[in-house]
């Protein structure tokens, strides 16, 4: 049965942002585990009912559906015995994932059938250390932060090589852009693809590198 986020909270279906935004802060206050007369599961009832109803998508989800498939609320034990799974990404075909395990659906069953689809490389995630007060961790709070952004090298426009240098074919590929690897998994051994990181998958590198930026681009 899912949790009733509104009654968590003490607010109504209809409530504002700010309204829901209020009532979190007065609970967070009130069952903080750091507090002598805290409560830390219903603190923790409190945040997750915050999580979700403070956001736009979330909250219409859960208004719809009862409960939440975008993420933040989308771990949990179901009824069917699938406890500690996350089902969140399953619809999107990003696989699903469970407490030591990990398993990429999209990659597993395209090799069953052709081959997996291509999918557009995401970049790196940033991590940045900040130290926040008690207060402006219960409450929130906006920091500005400035952060180093790599761009394409002027001389070889992002190609990693050196300019009026020749291609040749990657020898980690095999020109192919792809590597296939082999690995154990729920359904057995499993064959899978990936990009090739040497060449980015275009199955080419440049016979020199770019001077400037040692090849990176």
């Amino acid at each position: 049965m899912s949790k009733d986020y509104y009654n968590i909270l003490g607010v109504d279906k209809a409530a504002s942002k700010e309204e829901i935004k209020k009532a979190f802060r007065n609970l967070a206050h009130k069952y903080h585990p750091d507090k002598k007369d805290g409560d830390e599961k219903k603190f923790k009832e409190a945040n997750e009912a915050y999580s979700v109803l403070s956001d736009d998508k979330k909250r219409a989800e859960y208004d719809s559906y009862g409960r939440v498939f975008s993420g933040g609320a989308g771990r949990s034990a179901g009824p069917d015995g699938f406890e500690g799974f996350d089902f969140s990404n399953f619809a999107s075909g990003q696989g699903f994932g469970a407490s030591g395990f990990e398993f990429d659906l999209g990659n597993i069953f395209g090799d069953f059938f052709g081959g997996a689809r291509e999918r557009a490389r995401r970049g790196r995630d940033i991590s940045i250390d900040v130290e926040l007060s008690f207060h402006d961790a219960v409450f929130g709070t906006e920091r500005r932060i400035l952060i180093n952004k790599t761009a394409a090298c002027d001389v070889c426009r992002g190609s990693g090589a050196k300019p009026g240098a020749s291609e040749e074919t990657c020898g980690i590929c095999n020109g192919k852009g792809k590597i296939r690897e082999s690995r154990r998994s729920i359904f057995g051994h499993v064959q899978t693809t990936r990009v090739c990181g040497e060449c980015g998958g275009s199955g080419k590198v440049p016979s020199e590198a770019c001077a400037v930026c040692g090849g990176e681009g």
